[in-house]
């Protein structure tokens, strides 16, 4: 199977670069950027499976990245974990598609488990639909996929 692709976002540079060697620790790979444009310009170039992104950030802010990858990439599970998120920032992360809302501080192991199961809802999605799409039900696999995609609206 393949290594598990994580992204951490966050605008402090000392926070996530502690988190990610912290992940590390736990066998959990994951690469770090550190604005919403440097977040969008690496889902472009290296899509990964599960994004961990602050809301607050200066230029484009976390709601925004949220926006623009469950678009382009809708697959991705994104992780909300935030200091300065409110009631309204969390009820329009979920409209959006988010795999959960987190606010900081966290507990790592908590975050740790919601990355691997955030992964395996990916993967889970990913398999149903492929299953079906190899017996030639490509109606069904859509249906899987849109499923899926409402239960978490």
């Amino acid at each position: 199977m393949a290594e598990m692709k994580v992204l951490l976002v966050d605008d402090e540079e000392t926070f996530v670069q502690t988190l990610s060697e912290r992940l590390k620790m736990r066998d959990l790979k994951s690469d770090t950027v550190f604005d919403g444009t440097q977040a969008i310009d690496f889902v472009n170039e290296n899509e990964p499976d599960v994004m961990v992104l602050d809301l607050k950030m200066p230029g484009i802010d976390g709601m925004e990245v949220l926006r623009r990858v469950k678009k382009m990439y809708p697959k991705i599970q994104v992780i909300i974990l935030t200091g300065h998120g409110t009631d309204r920032d969390e009820e329009e992360s979920r409209r959006l598609g988010v795999f959960d809302y987190l606010k900081k501080p966290v507990d790592i192991e908590e975050l740790v488990g919601r990355i691997k199961a955030a992964y395996h809802e990916k993967l889970q999605n990913t398999m149903a639909a492929a299953a079906f799409a190899e017996e030639g039900e490509y109606e069904t696999a859509r249906s899987i996929m849109e499923k899926k995609e409402k239960k978490k609206k």
